[in-house]
């Protein structure tokens, strides 16, 4: 089955409002009709931002994060409402970030990426292993605790990206040999979790120091759909360099 790679743009806590427009001024005049599907996220102040600079583009917006809650008192958070209400189409659900810097469970990420389905919201759904669970060979039942978790609502559509945490921000990229080994696994799961025909078309992105070099080399692997891109998101060129390995 063809599935059309779909590449993220995860700017994390990076880039002011200056930043945002000019990046979308340059895919508003170089990235029209990309052959991948792509779609930025930026940080919760620049949302509006970038949804408006996008308008018109093939180019889709998502939040990092969504709160389980459609409404409440959860200071610092977002919910679906207001994400939907900024311009966003997708969610970020299950970032490594998120997990080891605010302690979020597997079961809160299923939440999130049920609260991003009842709003309309596609839910990218990140799992990955660390540099210990690596070690002690634990990679597989890590994916498979995380990803029976996170779909345990049974949101839909969803998009998965595996990311090794080993492998984010490090300069250190799972070869692709890796990566596919990865791949195949977490679709194999999904096969036994929604069957075979659904889990075929399903995309897995890989996420984890991608860059314009190495890109070609990653998207070429059969299980392999696209990328969850940090550091080189931030520039437009280098990012839409990776763009155009994938078509």
């Amino acid at each position: 089955m063809t599935r059309r790679p779909l590449i993220g743009g995860n700017w994390k806590m990076h880039l002011l409002r200056a930043d945002a427009e000019a990046f979308c001024r340059h895919v508003q005049e170089h990235g029209a009709h990309p052959a991948a599907e792509c779609v930025l996220f930026p940080s919760a102040p620049l949302l509006a931002t970038v949804a408006r600079g996008l308008a018109g583009s093939d180019f889709a917006c998502g939040g990092q994060d969504i709160h389980p809650d459609d409404k409440g008192a959860h200071t610092g958070d977002v919910s679906g409402p207001q994400l939907v209400d900024a311009g966003c189409s997708w969610a970020l659900c299950g970032h490594s970030e998120r997990r080891q810097d605010h302690r979020e469970s597997d079961q809160l990420i299923g939440e999130k990426a049920l609260a991003a389905e009842r709003n309309g919201l596609k839910p990218m759904i990140c799992i990955g292993e660390t540099a210990d669970e690596r070690k002690s060979g634990a990679t597989f039942e890590v994916l498979d605790r995380q990803l029976n978790a996170a779909l345990a609502g049974r949101p839909e559509p969803f998009a998965l990206a595996y990311e090794p945490i080993w492998a984010i921000g490090t300069g250190e990229t799972a070869t692709p040999e890796i990566a596919q080994k990865a791949h195949a696994r977490i679709r194999d799961t999904l096969a036994d979790l929604i069957g075979s025909e659904a889990a075929s078309s399903k995309r897995i992105l890989y996420g984890g120091s991608v860059n314009p070099d190495n890109a070609a080399e990653l998207i070429a692997q059969p299980d392999l759909d696209g990328f969850l891109v940090g550091g080189a998101s931030l520039d437009p060129e280098r990012f839409l360099a990776i763009v155009r390995c994938c078509g």
